[in-house]
């Protein structure tokens, strides 16, 4: 058995369906700049870009959409949308006409909001159990709007339309789209939120160290038990050195090994190195 609890005849079963992709995670700048930032990431063979989604500053969404129409391959998506300090019908009708503007590229990445960074004094709930519950019906919700229903009613959140005309001018390009949320492990209940979605960014309790490809292994080794396919996404990021390929790829396929299907690359709030970064293309082995 592995550190994950599955046997190698399981952890070669993953490999069925799945291949690592690669997206970048850009660091901020005006709107103009990290467009163009999305551009040069296609042009450089990245899978996917992803924009912080701030309380104030450039918007998350119109930029995505001005991506959507200078690109043509990479997928779009935030990295997070705080969902608790939301209307969750909003932000399902902005990813959903995202996913129509990129014809079907479209990612929501969700969490509870990061009080340091994300949230200014504006009155929004604090409470982590607040913010955790929010989300759960957030969640629900917008995926209730994209299957077409028109009928809500949660502990926080009421939605009820009879307009038929609203609802299909707003459909999803993707049978699905990907909803990706993180889950705290091995928490019970955060992980349990994970499976109403559609891939988990890990954060990991209890590591004093930075997480290691084994952490993420226990927890593709956890999802397989809960009957979830290798397809079901496993989110990884950190740094890579662009100018040792062969280095980066070693560092991104360790996390592939153990069952991840993202790597995202990031460089928070330096503009210039993560610049070169992109250029420099994703750390795919040869």
């Amino acid at each position: 058995m592995t550190e994950a609890g599955m046997t190698s005849e399981s952890v070669a079963s993953l490999d069925d369906g799945r291949r690592m992709r690669y997206g970048a995670v850009l660091p901020g700048g005006t709107a103009p700049e990290q467009v163009k930032l999305a551009v040069l990431a296609e042009q450089s063979g990245w899978d996917g870009v992803f924009v912080w989604e701030a309380a104030y500053g450039p918007d998350a969404w119109c930029m995505l959409a001005a991506m959507a129409e200078r690109t043509r391959r990479v997928r779009l998506g935030t990295m997070l949308t705080p969902l608790p300090w939301r209307r969750p019908w909003k932000v399902a009708s902005q990813v959903a006409t995202l996913d129509q503007l990129s014809e079907g590229r479209a990612i929501l990445a969700a969490g509870v909001g990061a009080l340091e960074t994300d949230l200014p004094g504006t009155g929004e709930v604090t409470g982590l159990r607040d913010r955790a519950d929010r989300m759960g019906e957030g969640i629900d919700l917008i995926r209730t709007l994209w299957e077409g229903g028109r009928s809500y009613h949660g502990q926080f959140y009421d939605y009820e339309t009879g307009r038929l005309d609203l609802g299909a001018a707003a459909k999803p390009v993707q049978q699905r789209i990907p909803i990706w949320v993180v889950g705290v492990w091995p928490a019970p209940r955060s992980m349990r939120r994970v499976l109403r979605c559609d891939g988990i960014i890990p954060q990991y309790a209890g590591t004093d160290a930075s997480p290691r490809p084994e952490d993420a292994a226990a927890v593709r080794g956890w999802l397989a038990q809960q009957g979830l396919p290798g397809s079901f996404d496993v989110i990884a990021d950190g740094e890579t050195p662009g100018d040792d390929p062969a280095a980066a790829a070693a560092t991104a396929a360790g996390w592939g090994a153990a069952g991840c299907t993202w790597w995202l690359e990031t460089r928070w709030e330096a503009r210039d190195a993560m610049s070169e970064r992109i250029a420099a293309g994703p750390p795919r082995s040869k």
